[in-house]
């Protein structure tokens, strides 16, 4: 388990400082949960060829296939998932939804997507992590599960989205929805095209308007958490709301440098969560 956890603590994810506090088996569910997405992420992410990479994804789906029919998993993050997870009852449908969410970026990288497409994508890559992360921490209200990892997961994302404008533009993405894109007059599509465009503050602004709808949201339905299951959520959000104010206040036409939270900060925010405030 120490190599998961040096994993996520070396990654410099908000996800370590929120999640460090929380009782052993909770902490191992969700650095496992974690792990996982990393790898998936990174499958999607990295330089192995095209077919590489959906064989790997598909055995991914045979090594779901393999917990949940209660086999002995074949990888390590597998058993991971076996051992530290299963006793959390997590639907397997969500493992599956965030494979083919993080799969829509291949065979090309996703570039202005459909808003329809935008809430799906981001329902899948930051919902799922929040659905699970919910059911970890003991919540089981459904409606409540599914609002709120969809509502905060979408705000996550998006400051995400937000503040790798310009890293995901030269790795060819461009996950600003076309619907911002046309509200601001930007009529290329190619990612490195519009991040020089004079117009993309406008675009950027427009897409952070719908991220603090969703913030607002998602506070407004973390009240409605029992105070010690919602402590670590409220951390994770209090942390990405804090990267969505720097850039907020700087202003949207600065794509660069990203904005940057040291890790005394992160764990004065998170602390402030676990303290109720």
């Amino acid at each position: 388990m120490n190599n998961i956890k040096n994993m996520v603590k070396k990654s410099g994810t908000s996800f370590f400082w929120s999640m460090r506090l929380l009782p052993n088996a909770k902490r191992n569910a969700m650095y496992t949960i974690y792990a996982f997405f990393r790898h998936i992420d990174d499958i999607v992410d990295g330089n192995a060829p095209l077919e590489e990479k959906q064989e790997l994804l598909s055995a991914w789906r045979e090594e779901l296939d393999n917990i949940y029919d209660k086999k002995l998993p074949t990888t390590d993050i597998g058993r991971r998932i076996y051992k530290n997870c299963m006793r959390f009852k997590l639907p397997k449908e969500e493992f599956i939804e965030l494979l083919d969410c993080i799969s829509m970026d291949i065979p090309k990288p996703v570039q202005a997507p459909t808003m329809q497409e935008f809430e799906r994508y981001c329902s899948g890559v930051a919902g799922v992590p929040g659905n699970l992360t919910l059911r970890v921490l003991g919540v089981k209200d459904q409606e409540l599960i599914k609002e709120l990892s969809k509502t905060l997961g979408t705000a996550l994302q998006i400051t995400n989205i937000l503040r790798d404008v310009k890293e995901d533009a030269y790795a060819q993405r461009l996950y600003i929805p076309e619907e911002c894109l046309q509200k601001a007059g930007i009529s290329s599509r190619d990612p490195m095209t519009v991040l020089v465009d004079k117009n993309l503050a406008i675009a950027r602004e427009d897409l952070a308007r719908q991220a603090a709808a969703y913030y607002d949201r998602a506070f407004e339905l973390l009240k409605k958490i029992d105070k010690k299951n919602a402590r670590p959520v409220k951390a994770i959000a209090y942390i990405y709301k804090r990267y969505f104010d720097i850039m907020s206040n700087r202003g949207w036409e600065i794509v660069s440098p990203k904005p940057h939270i040291g890790k005394m900060s992160k764990l004065c925010l998170a602390l402030k969560a676990f303290m109720g405030k």
